[in-house]
């Protein structure tokens, strides 16, 4: 196993338990004790974990945000089926912003039939995936990019996204609940999603089951400026009926049928 394949691993568990031990690491990928600890070493420099005695644990707080490396590999097939049932929504001759993110990342994939589009994101992985594809125009907004996530923002971001106006944002989200809607991790790039919101005529939040009910560090948009939201199947009744009781439209993209067949649920 590569490093990178490693590090992915224990950042994984650790995010769904808490907390890892040095055997457990050792015993789960097949290391020895010393790579182990080296490993730890590493990833508590680049600031995800606090080492302890005999393993590490998470750095809790609603203002850490889980690695990209990490959220590229969870829930693979939801975000599929999200982005696949997002970019069905979009029509021919649409203008379109398109948020930072590994959710919007799938929505970006699945927008390749198109032959008459423009796309505006300040996420420079989006921007790569959709550039050169057919008569697909893609406006890259500038600003300071975030090393990892490879996010723009800042006042050249601000200062792009007030020139346009477009017909559909998706944008993500770091939590999501019906009292505090959409919130994320990252202050000024929760200021870039504002303005993408303000420009928009309407709003679809793409979001897996696993954010709802989370609550991160800065608010973005109450779920009263939302159209529509996507999740995916795995969400939780109770959840669905809540933010449908509020009035917020949401479609649900159906990843359990065979051949993981996405479906809109009214």
């Amino acid at each position: 196993m590569l490093a990178e394949e490693r590090y992915v691993w224990i950042l994984d568990r650790l995010h769904a338990k808490g907390l890892i031990t040095t055997q457990e690491i050792c015993e789960g990928i097949g290391i020895s004790g010393e790579t182990a600890r080296r490993d730890l070493e590493k990833l508590e420099k680049e600031g995800h974990l606090r080492r302890v005695y005999g393993g590490a644990t998470l750095i809790n707080g609603r203002g850490i945000e889980p690695p990209i490396r990490v959220r590229q590999g969870k829930n693979v097939a939801e975000k599929r089926a999200i982005g696949a049932l997002a970019a069905s929504l979009v029509r021919e001759g649409e203008t379109i912003s398109l948020d930072i993110g590994t959710t919007t990342l799938e929505v970006a994939r699945h927008l390749r039939h198109l032959h008459q589009l423009t796309v505006l994101t300040s996420s420079i992985p989006i921007a790569t995936e959709l550039v050169g594809r057919g008569r697909i125009s893609v406006y890259l907004t500038g600003g300071l990019v975030r090393e990892g996530e490879l996010a723009l923002s800042g006042p050249l971001a601000e200062e792009a996204l007030k020139q346009f106006f477009v017909d559909k944002v998706f944008i993500g989200a770091g939590g999501i609940t019906v009292a505090e809607g959409i919130t994320d991790y990252i202050l000024p790039e929760a200021q870039v999603r504002r303005l993408m919101v303000e420009r928009a005529k309407e709003v679809i939040v793409v979001a897996d089951h696993s954010k709802f009910g989370h609550v991160a560090f800065t608010s973005v948009v109450p779920i009263s400026r939302i159209d529509k939201l996507i999740t995916d199947d795995g969400i939780d009744g109770e959840a669905l009926a809540e933010f449908r009781d509020k009035g917020v439209e949401v479609l649900v993209a159906r990843v359990s049928k065979p051949g993981g067949k996405e479906v809109k649920e009214e």
